[in-house]
């Protein structure tokens, strides 16, 4: 049973790379608390009726972003909400005002290692899918790394825990500064 002193939190966006847990802590977090959860990407693709990866393909990674630029100020705009971000989405200046204003944002941290570990198989990441994946998370993590910490609340090291445990910990590090 959700803690009724959390229904005055605004809503909780989670950001950070590829295989952080962003989808599946979201999803507990978003149960913790009795919300309604949605992960950007799914949002996309529900709106646009196309994969991520058709979408990067016949519009390129800019056709992408334009598309999760406008579902993630839609997006933020609701309440009673916990939000699981792409990756990507703090590349663009208008969703990290839009996350960082409207809510608590929190940064998902999880290494190389582990991304790479948690989304080898995954065929639905169009970044991925070149010759050397691994190099491409550095890139992008060295890219992005100060990005996420530039908008973030709250940084949790994921990759120790199971996501229902990083769920209550989000939880309690929240309580603590909001006095719950």
């Amino acid at each position: 049973m959700p803690n009724k002193a959390f229904n005055t939190l605004p809503n909780i966006y989670l950001v950070g790379p590829m295989g952080a847990g962003k989808t599946t802590v979201g999803r507990h977090l978003a149960e913790l608390l009795g919300r309604e959860f949605v992960d950007s990407d799914h949002e996309i693709e529900r709106k646009t009726g196309a994969s991520i990866p058709w979408i990067f393909e016949k519009e390129g990674e800019l056709g992408f972003r334009q598309r999760e630029q406008l579902v993630i100020d839609e997006l933020t705009r609701r309440s009673n909400l916990v939000l699981a971000t792409g990756g990507g989405v703090v590349t663009q200046l208008p969703n990290r005002n839009a996350l960082h204003q409207r809510g608590i944002v929190v940064y998902l941290f999880a290494p190389v290692e582990v991304q790479l570990q948690r989304t080898y198989r995954d065929k639905n990441r169009p970044l991925l899918q070149v010759e050397n994946p691994e190099k491409r998370l550095q890139d992008l993590l060295t890219l992005r790394d100060p990005l996420y910490r530039e908008i973030a609340h709250y940084v949790i090291d994921t990759h120790q825990g199971g996501a229902r445990e990083l769920a209550q910990k989000i939880l309690k590090d929240i309580a603590v500064n909001y006095s719950i």
